[in-house]
């Protein structure tokens, strides 16, 4: 399976999501999309994570950018976390890791010493024709969102 390159067009793809329909890469054709993974509901590092794109969430509409979080997490728990969080953009549930593989984002990590298979927490930006612009790996969540808001409104 191909993965994402920076400059081209991003494969569709679909999942399901905590609207009830299955979420389609087209339906946020024409403006900008953030993607952002991350490992796992409701934990430390990804609650912050998500909040902080909550926060901005309306300086990133303004700027004309559709944002979808994507852990391998169940619908049921994401809903939870969205509800938790008062997230108010979708959550897609990758739980056989098509959307991960696609982007790259299953890597190896250790965990009190022990190795697995997890996702690396990444934000893509794909502009309105569907090409990727700009990718962020192994990304810190401090000051995160603000620089990928910055980065939208370059675009």
């Amino acid at each position: 399976m191909p993965t994402v390159a920076l400059g081209k067009p991003v494969p569709p793809f679909e999942l399901p999501s905590t609207s009830g329909e299955p979420w389609k890469l087209g339906a946020a054709s024409g403006g900008k999309l953030v993607i952002y993974f991350y490992p796992k509901d409701m934990t430390s590092g990804c609650t912050l994570e998500s909040q902080s794109f909550r926060d901005l969430y309306p300086a990133l509409r303004r700027a004309g950018v559709t944002i979808v979080g994507i852990s391998r997490d169940s619908l049921a728990s994401h809903l939870k976390f969205k509800a938790k969080e008062r997230l108010p953009f979708e959550l897609l549930a990758d739980e056989d890791e098509k959307a991960c593989r696609l982007f790259d984002v299953i890597k190896e990590k250790t965990l009190y010493g022990r190795k697995h298979l997890g996702i690396e927490r990444s934000t893509f930006l794909i502009d309105g024709r569907g090409v990727l612009r700009r990718e962020w790996r192994k990304v810190k969540v401090q000051g995160h969102a603000e620089e990928v808001l910055e980065a939208a409104k370059s675009l």
